[in-house]
């Protein structure tokens, strides 16, 4: 279960959108104070100090108390004896150990300074998400506690800050008019903000409204020598004489961010009074629109995501199979990872592919057919049923045959989603990835080419061939910049800090995931984010201890004083972190480090069949690990088998994103422990 946690407001925890109870005020206050320590530890003596100015006897035992009852809420499923791991012990006291994006104001500020580094026409969406999470005051009912001042003092700085971030990014995009009224309301509860007043009155000249440009100025002056006794500053000043003198230089930008924003605003409005609002046509241009904002950021893609069904179920109102299928086939929006981002909206897309198959005419368009056939393989990604390469292969073969150019790269996208049947496939995905790039570069076609760069990198790098990865991480920067696509240097930032762990520089490996992870925070893809970072932790430090002793026997297996030398042993995890769909894979490890060796090969035993995705083969290693460990000869001759097609390859490096060393080298350990002699089973 995900826990997330608000403090932009009153004090609030979810899981999956449901809000969970969290009894009285004391609770609360607990939680609150635990969250303003940002995973450190608070010693319950300084609880006690915070939640009383008079402590009463018996105080220790009463936060003693609110901690179990938070316990219980935030991890219901915990078994009585099993370690916390969200609210846990440590030392003196208690901490809570959240994801970095589990806690709202984290999420805020994170997003806060990344839009200070983007362009503006990226910091813009960026922002309005920040400024979205707000419900009120941050710890809200806290205002009089001395341990939440700072925080919350600190937090509202920062939110007014987004505020004015948010006027200028608008002006510099030439939006002078959808500035104004945010920051005429900002100046009503803030008058002392002489940048908000600068913004508000540069919005209005900007408007060709000098007389009331001038008057906010005034209004300025008149408020700040009221309420501080202080005359404007300099900037206000200087911007008050260049109204005056009518500057060129406040000028609205001349460059063409401002004449397409213009242009835009002057083109939707014609848009919006010439094509009727009940017109197929406005259905079609919306999904054309859905398309375009996927590829703009992690907003735009959530916010696709969130519109795409609700396009789809439109068309369908219709009762036309032929618009339903123009429709679902509009949204061709590259895919490069293999795990869905909403699993049940996949489905649902999927139902309404096959019901528009089902009613389209037998005369119908083989392209809009191609299409849909697509969509499911795309849309299927992962799954152990047939149909998804049933889809890929029919769709891959219409396209062929009607030879276009945009419809093939859709249907090459199908086919790589569908290459993942089992280990070992990396030539296959790296000869899809080569025609996406030739065809794509020769019809200008440029996510394709993005998508056929990144497709080679992930297979280059399971082929260990990191020169030509390179030079395909180095041409999807230059795509990605040139084109504005910035979702793409997300996946050749991770292929840089797998590059690092497959150096073996292990340090700086860790630094780079962590960076790495960091912009996955609002980057849109909950598919890829789950899980990624504590997995690709515990897989350089698998790497980095290719051996384990044998805590029970004594004796150790080959190679026990390799890479990790002296730190060769079990791996220690943190099981409260969230691992998404990998903590199966975890589960085990967590139960070795703490010397539960039955129970870690019971886990192993219970682990389902790897996923069919960029993380098989780094699953079967880990599965392997762990059998190495406990002595499993039935779970080692499982991942044999599955490994033996992958042997020249490097272990999960085919995700792009994590690695395991050579598959060879599991592979020999494997044979070493199954040529050695039975042990008797272990008693039960």
């Amino acid at each position: 279960m995900r826990v997330a946690f608000g403090v932009l407001g009153p004090t609030v925890a979810e899981s999956d959108g449901r809000a969970l109870a969290l009894k009285g005020p004391r609770h609360r206050a607990v939680l609150a104070r635990l969250v303003v320590a940002r995973r450190r530890v608070v010693p319950v003596t300084h609880l006690v100090g915070d939640l009383w100015t008079d402590p009463p006897p018996g105080a220790v035992g009463a936060v003693q108390t609110f901690v179990a009852a938070l316990r219980r809420v935030l991890e219901p499923d915990r078994p009585s004896r099993a370690p916390a791991r969200l609210l846990v012990t440590d030392g003196p006291g208690y901490a809570l150990r959240p994801e970095p994006d589990a806690v709202d104001a984290w999420r805020f500020e994170t997003a806060v300074g990344a839009a200070a580094r983007l362009p503006a026409t990226q910091a813009l969406p960026r922002l309005e998400e920040a400024l979205a999470l707000w419900r009120g005051p941050a710890y809200a009912e806290f205002e009089e506690e001395d341990w939440a001042r700072g925080e919350r003092s600190r937090l509202a700085e920062l939110r007014l800050q987004a505020v004015e971030q948010r006027a200028g990014t608008q002006l510099a995009l030439g939006l002078a008019a959808e500035a104004v009224p945010d920051l005429d309301v900002h100046l009503a509860a803030h008058p002392w903000r002489e940048d908000a007043w600068r913004l508000l009155a540069l919005a209005l000249y900007r408007q060709d409204r000098q007389g009331d440009a001038l008057g906010v100025l005034r209004r300025a002056r008149a408020v700040l020598a009221d309420q501080l006794g202080v005359d404007p500053g300099p900037r206000l000043r200087r911007l008050e004489a260049d109204i005056l003198a009518q500057d060129p230089g406040l000028d609205p930008p001349a460059g063409p961010t401002a004449t397409a924003a213009r242009l835009w605003t002057r083109t939707a409005a014609a848009y919006d009074r010439t094509v009727a609002a009940g017109a197929r046509a406005r259905l079609e241009t919306t999904v054309s629109l859905i398309r375009n904002l996927a590829v703009t950021g992690g907003g735009g893609l959530a916010a696709a995501r969130q519109h795409r069904m609700e396009a789809i179920a439109a068309a369908e109102e219709f009762g036309d199979p032929d618009l339903t299928a123009r429709v679902i086939g509009a949204y061709d929006v590259p895919a490069i990872w293999t795990r869905s981002d909403d699993p049940e909206l996949a489905r649902r897309i999927v139902e309404a592919c096959e019901r528009a198959l089902t009613a389209s005419p037998g005369d119908a368009h083989e392209a809009s057919r191609c299409r849909l056939l697509v969509t499911i393989a795309l849309e299927t990604r992962g799954s152990r049923a047939p149909r998804g390469p049933q889809a890929a292969r029919e769709a891959e073969e219409i396209a062929r045959r009607l030879d276009d150019p945009a419809l093939l790269a859709f249907a090459l996208n199908g086919a790589f989603m569908q290459s993942f049947t089992r280990a070992g496939l990396a030539p296959r995905r790296d000869e899809i990835g080569a025609e996406l790039v030739e065809l794509a570069a020769r019809h200008d076609l440029v996510t394709y080419e993005v998508l056929g760069h990144l497709i080679r990198l992930q297979a280059r790098g399971a082929l260990a061939d990191f020169a030509a990865a390179d030079r395909h991480a180095a041409a999807v920067d230059r795509l990605a910049e040139r084109h504005e696509l910035p979702l793409a240097s997300v996946f050749t930032q991770w292929y840089r800090a797998l590059r690092l762990a497959a150096s073996g520089q292990q340090a700086g490996a860790e630094t780079a995931y962590r960076d790495a992870a960091a912009r996955l925070d609002g980057a849109g893809m909950p598919g890829l984010a789950r899980g990624l970072l504590p997995l690709a932790l515990l897989c350089l430090r698998v790497q980095h201890r290719r051996t384990w002793s044998d805590t029970a026997s004594g004796e150790t297996g080959p190679g026990d004083t390799g890479a990790g030398g002296s730190d060769s042993g079990p791996v220690e995890i943190d099981l409260g972190a969230d691992w998404g769909p990998y903590r199966p894979w975890a589960a085990p490890f967590a139960l070795l480090a703490s010397g539960r060796r039955a129970e870690a090969r019971a886990a192993l035993r219970a682990l389902p069949e790897p996923p069919r995705d960029l993380m098989y083969e780094a699953c079967c290693c880990l599965q392997a690990v762990v059998a190495l460990e406990v002595g499993d000869r039935d779970v080692l001759e499982r991942a044999r088998t599955r490994l033996l097609p992958a042997a020249g390859e490097l272990a999960g490096a085919g995700s792009g994103l994590i690695t395991l060393g050579p598959v060879e080298d599991h592979l020999a350990d494997i044979t070493t422990a199954l040529r050695a002699p039975t042990s008797p089973a272990p008693p039960r």
